[in-house]
């Protein structure tokens, strides 16, 4: 069998469909795995009809900083409902028939053609990979029915991921299902009486490790790190840390629990720990904290002018339901079954995505007889 040569640009037409009606799409984006995903910018006062739509099938693509994320942004949109992503994307779709759509997905799906991304960047002053040198990649395609064997067996991987990641939503609803019948049942009350502020400082520099607390509620090492650490705030095991400041954090807040060796964050941290463990489970009151209607709540609460922040009286006023010891422990159970779930879910996504070039190889070497 013979492969055929094509330019990106020969393959594709540039749709560029506006929400003039103004339709109730929802807002996407695209991430570096190359997954849509819904927007976490506040979108409640932007114009609706200027951001452009996207269909099944049909692709958004982003040059920025490719050479800086070692990254394509690149993504292939199937849903079955029509959403809207930002004016910036280019979109486009595969009208060429001699490639099948989900297989140029599969193409640039890779780490090999995102590397390839960042060279052909490199003469660009912001790492952009720019649209015309995109359309200049060239592609080697075998004939359709080798493409649609390899695409039927991608289509296979990520119908069986879909399920594990619907059993693990289901799962999630019927874990907050169960919270708000407890709610309802029992009533919530203020954590204040529950909570303590802790303000211990680092000034004999005994605790070594630096961290912060991103938004998706976890430790992690910080930005900076200030040469002396003696105003820094101790972070016990046991303890919570929260960046005060909520502005400009994807419309979350910053919280994290200590489950790992001391630690020290920045001093404009707030910490505290719960007064009495046998009354108030941290890892059940954590597991509060990562609920979205807590982010909505401290957003919502948060002051100041060009910053806002959520001091420690507001997370006093925090009301939540405290049933038994032994319920919180059986909920924190439930809560780390669906967390451990989940980093099993994130393997499988990476597997998946690192069995993209594995099948291009294999098809353009059946088609070359090899």
């Amino acid at each position: 069998m013979k492969l055929n040569r094509f330019r990106v640009g020969e393959l594709i037409t540039v749709i560029d469909e506006k929400n003039t009606e103004g339709f109730d799409y929802p807002f996407y984006g695209i991430n570096i795995n190359k997954e849509f995903m819904p927007s976490v910018a506040n979108t409640s006062n932007v114009d609706k009809k200027k951001y452009k739509v996207i269909k099944n099938n049909r692709f958004v693509f982003s040059g920025m900083q490719t050479g800086r994320d070692q990254c394509i942004r690149i993504g292939i949109y199937r849903g079955s409902f029509n959403v809207l992503v930002s004016p910036a994307y280019t979109t486009f779709e595969v009208t060429n028939p001699a490639i099948l759509p989900l297989y140029f997905f599969m193409v640039f799906n890779s780490k090999e053609m995102d590397r390839y991304g960042a060279f052909l960047s490199d003469s660009s002053v912001r790492s952009n990979l720019d649209w015309d040198r995109f359309c200049e990649i060239e592609l080697e395609i075998p004939p359709l029915e080798i493409q649609k064997k390899y695409v039927a067996i991608y289509e296979g991987l990520l119908t069986n991921l879909r399920t594990y990641e619907k059993g693990l939503d289901d799962l999630k609803l019927v874990c907050d299902g169960y919270i708000e019948q407890l709610r309802r049942r029992i009533g919530s009350q203020k954590i204040g009486p529950y909570i303590e502020q802790v303000d211990e400082r680092n000034s004999n520099l005994s605790v070594k490790l630096a961290m912060g607390v991103d938004n998706k509620k976890t430790f992690v090492p910080p930005k900076q790190v200030a040469k002396t650490e003696r105003s820094a705030k101790v972070v016990r095991n046991g303890w919570f840390a929260y960046n005060r400041a909520t502005t400009r954090n994807g419309e979350k807040i910053s919280i994290a629990y200590r489950d790992g060796p001391d630690c020290v964050v920045s001093s404009a941290y707030g910490v505290f720990k719960i007064v009495d463990e046998t009354l108030l489970n941290p890892k059940y009151l954590m597991a509060w904290f990562k609920r979205t209607e807590f982010d909505r709540y401290a957003r919502y609460m948060s002051k100041g002018s060009a910053h806002e922040f959520f001091e420690f009286s507001d997370m006093q006023e925090v009301s939540i339901p405290i049933p038994g010891i032994n319920t919180q422990r059986s909920i924190v159970s439930i809560y780390e079954s669906i967390e451990r779930r989940q980093g099993i879910l994130n393997k499988i996504k990476k597997t998946v995505a690192s069995l993209c070039p594995i099948l291009i190889r294999g098809s353009l070497q059946e088609a070359s007889g090899l």
